[in-house]
Parts: C-alpha cells; structure tokens; sequence
C-alpha cells in the first residue's frame, strides 16, 4: 500500500511539471500553429519562466529569423550599458580663439521632440570661431541591406555624424486664409521645422496623375518635385541629403547665429597643439532614457540608427556600426545561444537573422543589469505605442518590442502571468503571406492564454 501511494504521489508529480509546457503547447497549437493567418509561414516561439531559471516552450527557438524591429533591443541594450545617463550631444576642445567641435551622432540635436538645446545654447553663447569636423565618421548614410526605393520616406533618414532636425523636412501644404474649396489649387509652404528655408531647389509637378499633395525627393540630391494638391492642409515629412555634415552646416548658422566652418582633420594644423594638450569637453544633451524610450515605443529607426552609432563613438571613438557590432558579439553578446547575424541599429535590414533564443538571451541579461523598473518606462505596454491597438485589457502586465516588415511579424519582451511569474518570450513569423493585424490577433490570443492560465 505505501509503495502504490509513493508510486501515485511520483506520477502526480511528473504530471503537476509537464502540465505547464503541455499548456503552453496546446495554446500554441489552438492560436498560432493552425491559425490559418500564420500556419503557413515560419513561426519560432521561445518562453522563459525567470521565476524557476527555465525555458518552458521551444517551437524552433534555436532557428534563425529576420526580427524586424526587434533588432532595436539588442540596441536598446547597447545603449543602456554604454550611454551612461545621458546623451553626449557633442564633444569639444578650445582655445583663446576658436571652439573645435567633435560630434557624436547625437539625434536630438534640435529635434522638435527636445526643447531644451544644451549644445545649441553653448555654441549661441560662444564668441569664439567654431570649427567642426567629423573625422570619425566611419560609415555611411544608408545601413546594409536597406530598401533603396525608401529613401523618400520618413522612416528611413540618413544617418549621419551631426544630424540636425531629425534629418527630415517637414513640407505643410496649407491654404491662405480666405481660400474656398472649391479652388483648385494653393502653393505649398516648406518648413524645416520652423528654420528659414535653406537654399534647396523645389519644383512644382502641374502634369501628373496624382491627385494630392505628394513631396519627392531627387535620390542623391536636394531637389524637390512637389505637386500642389486639393486639400486644404496636409503634411509630409521627407529625408535630406546630409553630403556628411554639409547640410548641418548650412542649418546650423541661422540658429546658432555664427559662422560655423568644416575643417578637415589635415588642415587644423594650427590646431594640433590644442588638440594633443586637451582632453575634450563633453556637453550632455538629453536623458537616456527620454530617447530610448520614444525609440521603442513608436519604433523610431533614425533614434535606434543613432543610438548605435553613439555606442559606437563612445566605446571605439569613431562612429562605425559595423565595428561595433563586431565588437559587441565578440564580448557583451557572445554567450547568446546562437551566434546572430546583426548588421543594422533598427531592423530595417533582412540581413539581420536572430533567434527567439537570442532575444530571451538579451532580454534576461537587460533585466538583471538594469532592472525592472526601468525597462517599464522604456518599453511599450498594452495599449501604448506600437501595442496600442493590443493587449488592452493586459496593461500593465505585458512590456514587449514589435517587429513589422512584408512578411514579418515579431514581439518580443516580458509578460506577468495572473501568478505573478515573470516570463520573458520571443515569437517570431517570417513569410506569412497575409494580414499582419490577423499575424498579430494570433500572437496575442497566444500570449494572452499563457499570462490567464500560467
């Protein structure tokens, strides 16, 4: 009698620790395996209970995927380790004459988002020659792998060494006061946010088949073909060229109310001196965090790319993301289960491949470091940001990154089951050939039976 209750006690117990999994596995069968909007794409889950220190669902968690925007937590975590608690705006050293600027990449550099302007109000009151180079700047203003033809929109900015507005120009097609509807046509007026207009060559489209206003840019060029449209106010925002720093040059002045002069890093001769006697002086800009947590909640590609870049600057001292990339999985990153392909900030890249391991990887080394708390504030939950239109009834208790391009959807982060277990999950689709709202519903519906019955 006591060896058949040992026995049933043993059984109850193997079943009481694979009910959890066996769960999980039906869940994922009912949401997401047969759910005719994902069954036929690649689908990898990972689920990590950070409670017990153990994985409790692998679906192809070991295989690789192209993440999307989910590449911006490995950037995000690079960020947090190596930017301190606030951005460097810009770098500089002085002497009785002249102040040599030394940029940073930094993106809030007079961006409308930032009010406050610590390296505009230094370099305003200054009466010294101001001097900028952009020596270290080892890369270029389009990441690996981008799509070409997606230069003219907003979410793909050039990069560069002294972004100045975001890189963007926002064009307002607005009609004078007094204007009825039923006139055909008004001028557009340009803003760069607020700035007087620099000296760009517009043209006006009167032959075409579109019938709004519409902004193109020229590919290489500042040329802009605008056609005057019927509404009576619309916006677009459209790249600049940045030809490296030389339209921050000629943006700059108007603001900054000086002459502000290029130099190479071979002509500052007369400079040397100050230049090998000096440690530069660094203006902090902004809060980490205050660009972090943008970057992640609407999935800001310019902040991310930047961001990069900075960690980049700070860690090497020349702004290259492919070394630093190089140098984060050689060191930070190099015990991730598998050894990804990272080669952009933001994810706009389909050369990058990643596992759901990974991520749980990364995830679990940035709430041990950072903590909790932080990451709240950093990352969207439901409701809020890209998750605002999912997990509503969830806020609070989901804290996740998405991932969106044709043909893939991707969410990973954290997840508080109604047990109060901290989770940390990656599920990531690749070429689904259909809706990515249903992608996501499916996911959701996943998750969301995961935090009801875990």
């Amino acid at each position: 009698m006591k060896k058949n209750t040992g026995y049933l006690l043993f059984t109850m117990l193997v079943f009481a620790a694979c009910s959890p999994q066996k769960h999980i596995n039906k869940q994922a069968r009912q949401s997401i395996l047969q759910d005719p909007a994902v069954s036929k794409a690649h689908i990898g889950v990972s689920i990590f209970d950070l409670t017990d220190n153990k994985y409790l669902y692998n679906y192809q968690g070991d295989k690789y995927f192209v993440p999307a925007s989910n590449t911006k937590i490995v950037t995000c975590f690079a960020a947090l380790k190596y930017l301190g608690d606030s951005l460097t705006g810009v770098r500089y050293l002085e002497n009785d004459t002249a102040v040599f600027l030394l940029p940073a990449a930094d993106p809030t550099l007079l961006h409308p988002e930032f009010k406050k302007q610590p390296v505009i109000d230094f370099l305003q009151k200054t009466t010294k020659n101001i001097y900028i180079t952009d020596q270290d700047w080892k890369d270029k203003p389009l990441g690996s792998g981008w799509g070409w033809s997606d230069y003219n929109e907003d979410y793909m900015p050039e990069r560069s060494a002294l972004p100045v507005f975001g890189n963007i120009v926002r064009w307002v097609q607005e009609a004078p006061e007094g204007v009825q509807n039923e006139d055909p046509l008004f001028a557009p007026s340009p803003n760069i946010y607020s700035m007087p207009e620099v000296d760009w060559k517009v043209r006006f489209n009167l032959d075409t088949t579109r019938k709004s206003f519409y902004v193109e840019r020229e590919l290489g060029e500042n040329i802009f073909h605008v056609t005057q449209g019927p509404e009576k106010k619309k916006e677009q925002e459209v790249p600049f060229v940045t030809h490296g720093i030389q339209s921050a040059l000629e943006l700059l002045p108007d603001t900054v109310h000086r002459e502000v002069v290029y130099k190479t890093w071979k002509s500052t001769r007369n400079l040397q001196p100050m230049i090998r006697s000096q440690q530069p002086v660094t203006i902090h800009s902004q809060p980490t965090d205050s660009m972090l947590k943008p970057m992640m909640h609407r999935s800001d590609n310019f902040y991310a790319e930047q961001a990069l870049l900075m960690v980049s600057n700070q860690k090497l001292g020349i702004m290259s993301d492919r070394s630093i990339i190089d140098t984060l999985l050689k060191n930070d990153l190099a015990d991730l289960p598998q050894a990804p392909r990272w080669v952009d900030g933001s994810g706009l890249s389909r050369y990058n491949l990643f596992s759901p391991q990974d991520f749980v990887a990364i995830l679990n080394k940035m709430q041990q470091q950072f903590g909790m708390d932080r990451l709240k504030n950093i990352f969207p939950t439901g409701g809020r940001g890209t998750l605002g239109n999912f997990y509503k009834k969830d806020s609070g208790y989901l804290y996740a990154k998405t991932g969106t391009l044709s043909g893939v959807v991707a969410l990973s982060g954290y997840l508080y089951t109604r047990k109060n277990k901290l989770l940390i999950f990656s599920v990531l689709v690749n070429n689904h050939n259909g809706n990515a709202v249903a992608v996501r519903r499916s996911v959701e519906a996943f998750l969301t039976g995961i935090r009801n019955k875990y």
